[in-house]
């Protein structure tokens, strides 16, 4: 079977050695974006804030944290994740993707970006986190969603700190740095498995059906990544791929064009969704059919001692959406729009027509 060719979304750069802009740097071989990831001499930007507002969670994740107290937290977000089953949670998924197909089945079609891909895996994932009110969590996550990153307007920050505060009030009795955490593993899903599913949709409801949903979004997601950078600063001056890197140097590391680099992926911009070079299981040991499939050399998730802790989690909750999909639904000719991003790629509006 042939599989399409899919090109780079508009703006990723080449592969290539590092190359200076704007007084940092721009990373996009693997091999060098890697080795930022995993090297301790490069750190996150740490923020902070008053408690219970958006710079407050930012500053409280394990994501944004010093490396003195990025351990301890990330194993509170790897503790609030450890008794979640990837498995039910791909259940759960699909059984509320299949309630929401069928009440909209008489429309014809649906807008899967609103009904289902930045709502479903909030919904589930706020409801197993202990959420008191999962439904009214969406809504708040998706505005801490939306101010999250730096340079968003007043507006969406003021709108945001509401929500910190309205999510606290939902969760769970917990000390502060763990319900911080409990959070921002909801406000990192938000995002990140809404583009997943709408590229899965965009690139992948027409493949035939032997092609499993696990595969589907492990090539999509080197192919096409919700996440196309990350950004670390120097803590000092370094060497990188011959590139001399002075002190408190940014770089922006850009996943998009390391996920295509020529050195790890002979065919870059092939969809390639059992290639030799993706053995092993993306979801781990799990036993779930939609969950079980090929690894990839993609870096959507990071790497390192900073590695998306919820990528099994992420990975189910996207692929109990995008089955029921597969299953349901055909593609519409309608165009799909992206909201401007400096670092994700999630759409805003992807049409699907009922078989």
């Amino acid at each position: 079977m042939s599989w399409p060719t899919i090109p780079p979304a508009p703006d990723t750069p080449p592969c290539g050695p590092p190359v200076p802009v704007d007084g940092g740097w721009v990373v996009t071989r693997h091999a060098d974006v890697v080795a930022v990831l995993t090297d301790p001499r490069y750190v996150v930007p740490a923020p902070g804030g008053p408690p219970g507002t958006l710079t407050w969670l930012r500053g409280t994740v394990s994501r944004f944290s010093a490396p003195d107290r990025h351990p301890g937290r990330r194993a509170l977000g790897v503790a609030a994740l450890r008794d979640l089953d990837p498995d039910e949670l791909c259940d759960a998924a699909t059984r509320l993707s299949m309630q929401t197909l069928d009440r909209l089945a008489t429309a014809g079609r649906v807008e899967v970006m609103g009904a289902l891909a930045r709502r479903v895996p909030l919904e589930v994932l706020a409801a197993r986190l202990g959420l008191a009110d999962p439904a009214a969590a969406v809504p708040a996550v998706t505005a801490v969603a939306a101010a999250y990153h730096p340079g968003a307007d007043p507006a969406a920050v003021a709108h945001a700190d509401r929500a910190v505060a309205a999510l606290l009030a939902m969760s769970p009795p917990a000390p502060a740095e763990a319900a911080a955490n409990r959070i921002g593993l909801l406000v990192q899903a938000a995002d990140a498995t809404a583009g997943l599913i709408g590229a899965a949709v965009r690139h992948g409801l027409a493949a035939p059906a032997a092609l499993g949903t696990a595969d589907l979004l492990a090539e999509v997601l080197r192919l096409d990544p919700p996440v196309r950078a990350t950004r670390r600063v120097a803590t000092g001056a370094t060497r990188l791929a011959g590139r001399e890197i002075g002190p408190d140097a940014t770089l922006l590391l850009r996943f998009d064009a390391a996920n295509r680099d020529p050195a790890v992926h002979p065919d870059p911009d092939g969809f390639h969704p059992a290639g030799p070079d993706r053995a092993g299981h993306a979801a781990g040991e799990a036993g779930h059919p939609a969950l079980a499939g090929p690894s990839v050399r993609a870096l959507t998730f990071g790497a390192g001692p900073r590695g998306c802790p919820g990528e099994r989690h992420a990975l189910a909750l996207a692929a109990g959406v995008v089955e029921v999909l597969r299953a349901r639904c055909r593609p519409a000719a309608t165009p799909v729009r992206y909201a401007p991003h400096p670092t994700l790629r999630v759409p805003t509006s992807i049409e699907v027509m009922f078989r």
